[in-house]
């Protein structure tokens, strides 16, 4: 509510939308990493990443895992020309099932459920999770081998480190939260700056601690910018007509 939000410490607001990033960014991870699912299949073992057929064959290893965890319905070879993925991607119907569910996730935490007056809270990035591990429990009804990124995400057992993912991610204690162009103080309450008015609309910006004050939002839209540019290119011919 309105009024939790203005009384709230900026503390426990930088904690919650710290926690609401972190669950988007997650939620983007699982849906990047099951598209790549419905192309080339499961994860390979740590050890067989990245090797050729023949030193594969050389090694004499094998993954275990994929009969293990063979998808609903069987699976269509498609080769992975990274070397990551065993090649065994689930059927037409459970990659169209995969694909709705990665489109219903990304639609829950998008920037329009915003500018729709929806709000996107930590329950929907917890329900967008759940939906998407429902699905793979449908199309994996064996389950997913422990080193499938997946598994590790729905987990929380995720290592990011030294990963470009990693960098996206932020930590309570570095953020930090800022309005017109000056840095809320974790002690002070949101009405400190803003007064009790409920109906009050402001942009605020999380971002990592010492990178100074953030670029200011544009004063109109990219959608705006469109229709007014192309409302002058109109004008601009109409007057050449007349001439």
């Amino acid at each position: 509510r309105s009024s939790d939000l203005t009384k709230a410490p900026i503390g426990d607001l930088v904690s919650k939308l710290v926690s609401l990033y972190n669950g988007r960014l997650k939620i983007l991870r699982i849906c990047s990493a099951l598209e790549s699912v419905c192309d080339h299949g499961l994860s390979l073992p740590g050890n067989m990443q990245g090797l050729t057929d023949e030193q594969i064959a050389e090694l004499h290893l094998v993954d275990e895992w994929a009969t293990r965890c063979e998808a609903s319905g069987g699976h269509r070879f498609n080769k992975d020309p990274m070397g990551c993925r065993n090649g065994r991607a689930p059927n037409e119907k459970m990659v169209d099932l995969i694909k709705r569910t990665i489109s219903e996730a990304k639609k829950a935490i998008s920037r329009e459920q915003m500018e729709a007056g929806v709000s996107v809270s930590e329950n929907v990035v917890k329900d967008a999770i759940d939906r998407l591990r429902g699905a793979m429990m449908i199309v994996y009804p064996m389950g997913l081998p422990p080193h499938e990124p997946i598994r590790m995400e729905l987990e929380g057992n995720e290592d990011l480190s030294g990963t470009q993912a990693g960098l996206a991610v932020l930590e309570e204690k570095d953020s930090q939260l800022w309005w017109a162009g000056k840095e809320l103080a974790v002690a002070k309450k949101l009405e400190d700056y803003v007064g009790r008015n409920e109906k009050t609309k402001i942009v605020v910006k999380l971002q990592k601690r010492g990178l100074g004050a953030p670029a200011r939002e544009p004063i109109v839209s990219e959608d705006e910018q469109k229709r007014m540019m192309a409302y002058a290119y109109k004008r601009q011919e109409e007057l050449k007509k007349l001439e």
